[in-house]
């Protein structure tokens, strides 16, 4: 009975973790054990992030998920707080900019109105009052800028470990193991999952959350998953004349973005290229992709200096971009959160309370996701997600 539990999640960041803390938190009162095949997080895709929450996408799923995040997020330290200490995550409410030229601005017509509808605030700003925004932007190749100001960022680690911290004091296991396979039983119902190691656990339902790996594990049982890992750069940089204004998170019309780190500052640019597990960086690639554009956009990052790099991984979901959510109908007891495609941590509130009501009661209240369900890929109903930072 050991290996028994009731519900398995294969994966610990920052989505799995939510999963099953909105378990218990709902009140499900069987055995969650979660299964991490990095205990000290060193290649999750969460802390690896540039952290931020936006309402300003192009589909509707996707900013009813970033609302509701946003409404956890301004609660979160006292909601996650375990033995009278808060969790703190350094939640900076200083909003998204979008910079624009003129195609983009005319682009973005319907989405302005999508964003409206649903009751975000959302300011369009000429290239001067996008200047008195932020002084030490050069504005004079802008047709406008969008800015979003109850968005921000966050520091991505600490709410992945305060979900998890939440979690264990609420009765998860966590169990270091990498999930190598799952497992049917001869109904064809989820039975449980195969470790690396060769141990054998058992439960009814089993969780994908694995981010980069998921669609990997999911065709151990033969399903395809369409997510696939997808490496990102993000590199801090001391901009040696410190910009005074402090930032909100910025993307520029080249498509780089740079937000405050500190008094540093953070930046990257979202990259579609070769699938696979890399977690390199370079120095070149700041040097050819992303300085040139901070450079002409405020002369402030002119004579920057880098102090490091890292890579992280985009469970990407090429055929639309969007998160996948749901069970399967044919596979009793199979669940699946993932292929967000850059936006796990802004949706991970949102995701693990619509898993966590698809196992309790098997079927969704507090938000609609069944939009993200893999059945759309078999009927071809997609949700393409265009705003991919």
């Amino acid at each position: 009975m050991t290996n028994s539990c009731d519900v398995i999640i294969a994966g610990g960041g920052v989505v799995g973790s939510s999963i099953a803390y909105n378990l218990m938190a709902d009140g499900f009162t069987g055995r969650v054990v979660v299964f991490e095949r990095d205990p000290v997080y060193e290649h999750a895709s969460t802390p690896r992030s540039a952290g931020g929450i936006r309402q300003v996408f192009s589909t509707e799923v996707n900013v009813r998920m970033s609302q509701y995040g946003l409404e956890v997020f301004q609660r979160f330290e006292e909601d996650m707080a375990v033995g009278g200490e808060a969790a703190r995550i350094d939640f900076k409410r200083r909003g998204y900019l979008f910079l624009l030229n003129d195609r983009m601005l005319a682009a973005m017509g319907n989405q302005l109105t999508l964003l409206r509808r649903l009751g975000v605030r959302v300011e369009v700003l000429t290239p001067q009052e996008t200047k008195s925004l932020i002084p030490e932007l050069r504005v004079d190749d802008l047709a406008a800028s969008v800015y979003s100001p109850d968005d921000g960022y966050m520091d991505p680690y600490s709410v992945m470990q305060a979900y998890v911290r939440k979690a264990k004091s609420l009765g998860v296991e966590y169990v270091r193991g990498q999930v190598a396979a799952l497992m049917r039983d001869e109904q064809g119902r989820m039975a449980g999952v195969r470790l690396e190691s060769g141990e054998v656990w058992r439960a009814p339902v089993v969780v994908n959350a694995c981010g980069a790996w998921s669609g990997d594990l999911s065709r151990t049982i033969g399903v395809d998953l369409p997510v696939a890992p997808l490496p990102q750069q993000v590199f801090c940089f001391d901009p040696g004349d410190p910009v005074q204004t402090p930032l909100p998170l910025t993307v520029d019309v080249s498509g780089v973005y740079f937000r405050h780190e500190g008094r540093k500052v953070i930046a990257g640019r979202g990259e579609v290229g070769a699938f696979r597990y890399d977690f390199g960086w370079q120095k070149a690639t700041f040097e050819q992709k992303i300085w040139p554009s901070l450079a002409e956009r405020s002369p402030n990052f002119e004579r920057l200096k880098l102090e490091r790099g890292w890579a992280g991984l985009y469970d990407y979901n090429p055929v639309d971009h969007n998160g996948i959510v749901d069970g399967y109908d044919d596979i009793p007891g199979y669940y699946v959160a993932t292929g967000f495609s850059g936006h796990g941590l802004q949706h991970a509130p949102a995701a693990g309370k619509a898993v966590s009501e698809l196992i309790r009661l098997g079927r969704l209240e507090t938000l609609d996701v069944s939009a993200l369900s893999p059945e759309r890929f078999r009927v071809g109903q997609l949700v393409v997600e265009d705003a991919i930072i």
